[in-house]
């Protein structure tokens, strides 16, 4: 016989488990980034340049690098990656998050049309064009059972647990990692 009071504490145990299921599910989710996303707030206030400070001497022209020698612009080492050489200024808060981030797939490790290990940066062309963006706007993505790549300049989706452990890839420095749980293609 089902009495008033068996109804109460029934639907008493099912708020508890629905308000207790809830959290978790919120905890699951990923938390959607953006590329501004991985780059900390500036600490230290950056001076005023003029638009004439530090003028190149030789009237501004472009293709002109006293630096590198003619025919030398492409070899090693003759661009650097903007703050190589420095730790990369990461957004430490992320490092264990489950996320999920949109960009472009520079391939590193590949069979035929499937990719397992990846950069994905934030624009087409990145790391394709010398120097690559700055270790906080590189992400290094690995994908455990790959996925296959339709087009080279395809925007995907990625979502995995970010690390702000730093990779040494042969192609640049990503000042986050990815273990991606799922890579997906997204209409741009």
């Amino acid at each position: 016989m089902v009495t008033r009071r068996s109804l109460c504490a029934t639907g008493a145990v099912c708020v508890v488990a629905v308000t207790l299921a809830l959290p978790v599910a919120a905890q699951d989710a990923p938390q959607p980034l953006k590329w501004a996303d991985l780059v900390p707030p500036v600490t230290t206030p950056v001076a005023p340049r003029s638009f004439l400070a530090n003028r190149p001497k030789d009237g501004g022209n472009p293709n002109h690098d006293p630096q590198v020698a003619e025919g030398r612009w492409l070899s090693p080492g003759a661009f650097q990656q903007p703050g190589a050489g420095e730790p990369p200024a990461v957004v430490e808060a992320l490092d264990g998050k489950r996320v999920k981030i949109g960009g472009y797939v520079v391939p590193l490790d590949f069979d035929a049309t499937k990719v397992k290990e990846f950069l994905l940066v934030p624009f087409v062309g990145a790391c394709i064009h010398v120097p690559p963006p700055p270790p906080n706007q590189l992400v290094y993505v690995k994908s455990e059972t790959g996925f296959e790549v339709k087009g080279s300049f395809d925007p995907v989706w990625v979502t995995g647990r970010m690390q702000t452990k730093i990779a040494f890839t042969g192609l640049a420095e990503a000042g986050y990692s990815l273990e991606a749980e799922k890579v997906e293609t997204r209409a741009e």
